[in-house]
């Protein structure tokens, strides 16, 4: 479990950088090649899938693979720490929905 929600925080930079990247493109190639936001962004949803893979490697998918969802939560902060969006009423209430269909499923093997 632990395996997949580093994934899931570290995808949640991952995010963060493409959206970084992708205001700086521009229509030409060597704006997409040179985009070192962009690259970086790429890998690290790279390594939060490496690091996806090792939790749910023997772990059950169908409970492991909804704490994925819990990088929405962080993704919410880094936006509003990071980009300056706002942070609404029905931000809050999709992420408590979020959270409680991860609880949900988290105790459905009970």
């Amino acid at each position: 479990m632990l395996w997949v929600l580093s994934g899931s925080f570290i995808g949640s930079f991952g995010a963060v950088l493409l959206k970084a990247g992708a205001v700086r493109l521009e229509r030409s190639w060597s704006s997409l090649l040179l985009n070192w936001r962009l690259a970086a962004g790429a890998a690290i949803y790279v390594l939060s899938s490496l690091l996806f893979v090792r939790g749910i490697a023997n772990g059950e998918l169908s409970l492991l693979y909804p704490l994925v969802a819990v990088g929405y939560v962080w993704t919410m902060f880094w936006s509003r720490l990071f980009f300056g969006e706002p942070l609404t009423k029905i931000k809050f209430v999709a992420l408590f929905v979020i959270l409680l269909g991860v609880a949900l499923l988290g105790g459905a093997k009970s």
